[in-house]
């Protein structure tokens, strides 16, 4: 699908020159937000929650089978660990590229410019114009 203007549906927001290449899904009620000139690839999955903001930024280039989970659940009595449930946003600066089967979870800030190699869990904040990667993702380089 490819927008030459901003669409809003319902509680998604997608902004002009967006590319969404198939395949993906959107679950839940919650708020999303695609910046212009932005790549979905095939396959990406957005886990929204009413609770908690999904926000992409512009020029973000978002490979296949990305998940980004904004859910989750503080740990409960042992009788059942997955304890009352929790949500927070996610949000993806201006110009990052987001590799290939990754997870962004929910409470991350990933600063503008940022590669994220493929495979990655990013658990954690990552600073402007860096590369990260592994399980859980650390910064590996400074970018120019």
């Amino acid at each position: 699908m490819f927008r030459r203007f901003c669409l809003k549906l319902a509680r998604v927001e997608v902004g002009e020159n967006v590319s969404v290449c198939g395949r993906g899904w959107i679950y839940g009620r919650g708020r999303l937000r695609i910046g212009r000139d932005t790549w979905i690839s095939p396959g990406v999955i957005l886990y929204t929650h009413l609770d908690a903001l999904i926000l992409i930024g512009e020029r973000c280039d978002i490979g296949p089978a990305v998940e980004f989970v904004t859910g989750s659940h503080i740990i409960g009595a042992s009788a059942r660990r997955a304890g009352h449930g929790t949500a927070k946003s996610i949000v993806i600066n201006d110009g990052c590229w987001i590799g290939t089967g990754s997870r962004i979870l929910g409470g991350v800030n990933i600063g503008s410019g940022v590669v994220v190699a493929a495979g990655s869990v990013v658990i954690r904040d990552v600073p402007a114009n860096v590369l990260v990667a592994g399980v859980p993702a650390v910064v590996k380089r400074k970018l120019d």
